[in-house]
């Protein structure tokens, strides 16, 4: 893939807006199986309640099984990230045909920002996971759609494995809970992750996704994502990609579901919508630094994409924001 299309791919990781946080600090020996999804309640000691989850286990020592409910296994060993971009329930264990564990028995739920602890203590072999998420803070998008339901990742060195290992560690509390530096680490696990599955795809494969790694589609992508405040038409879009107008919106259409313009326009609104919640800076500049002439003007097209208008949808973001992290802090 060329670097245009990981470009497009980053500034799109980028627009998700992750944050991220190890919840539970898993030790566990012999025979032992367990439900695993995480619930919004998990994620308010950490950071802001997302809309969306990504979670993940982190296999520090030993090994594991994962299994969705469709029946797929994934196995993991030492280094190794399984993540499930849409938080996918499903059973952790040590080997198949076991009974899940009551959740309530093996765990000590912590309530101060630190992960709690998961501990199975009996005769066996031992695995050690760091289980954690990621929260996506601005809404769906749909690559997470396009992502298969679970992905396994490793480090590509001992090297890389041990520094992984121990900044984790360092970063659940072995030393100090450092939630930014796993919010990274999480990260780049699965920005690595999202990459390699793109490039396995074959070339009618990925559903929205297939529409990266177009080249016309991707060159005409680029100059969305780096110029969309410009006043840009799909005639530049077209001479960017090589090809005519109405094959660059039918092959758009095809793969990304919507015309070239209605993608530009809602990459404006994402971009938009980012700024109000960072709330850095008035609904005036955001206007101009999207691409607007007036204030009126997007107050308008926020509104058609949103339903409300740029100032009333921050107020109401930050005030469910509010009542949503006060009402999980308290303890079941």
């Amino acid at each position: 893939m060329g670097p245009n299309i990981m470009d497009v791919l980053t500034e799109i990781l980028t627009s998700l807006r992750l944050n991220g946080g190890i919840v539970f600090d898993a030790l566990m020996r012999g025979e032992w199986c367990t439900v695993s999804r995480y619930d919004p309640e998990h994620c308010a000691p950490y950071f802001p309640v997302p809309e969306q989850i990504i979670s993940y286990h982190y296999v520090r020592r030993g090994h594991v099984f994962v299994e969705l409910a469709d029946g797929q296994i994934v196995e993991g060993t030492a280094g190794t990230m399984i993540l499930f971009p849409r938080n996918d329930e499903h059973l952790v264990y040590s080997k198949t045909g076991l009974e899940p564990h009551d959740f309530a028995e093996v765990t000590q739920r912590h309530w101060d920002g630190s992960p709690s602890v998961i501990r199975v203590d009996a005769e066996g072999e031992e695995t050690a996971l760091y289980c954690g998420w990621l929260g996506v803070l601005s809404g769906k998008h749909p690559l997470l759609e396009a992502l298969p339901s679970v992905m396994a990742i490793e480090a590509e060195s001992e090297q890389a494995d041990e520094w992984i290992s121990s900044s984790l560690g360092y970063a659940a509390g072995e030393l100090q809970y450092d939630p930014v530096l796993v919010a990274k680490l999480s990260e780049v696990f699965f920005a690595k992750a999202v990459r390699r599955y793109m490039e396995s795809l074959g070339p009618s494969e990925g559903g929205w996704l297939a529409g990266l790694k177009d080249p016309a589609v991707a060159k005409a992508l680029g100059v969305i994502h780096q110029r969309y405040a410009e006043d840009l038409d799909v005639d530049e879009l077209a001479r960017a990609s090589g090809l005519s107008r109405t094959v660059l919106r039918d092959r758009f259409v095809e793969l990304l579901g919507e015309p070239p313009m209605r993608y530009c326009a809602k990459w404006r609104m994402r971009t938009a919508a980012n700024m109000l919640r960072d709330g850095k800076t008035n609904t005036a500049n955001i206007a101009y630094a999207v691409g607007f002439n007036s204030e009126a003007a997007f107050n308008r097209a926020f509104k058609r994409e949103f339903g409300e208008p740029p100032a009333s949808w921050r107020r109401r973001q930050e005030a469910e924001q509010a009542a949503r992290q006060g009402q999980e802090l308290e303890p079941a």
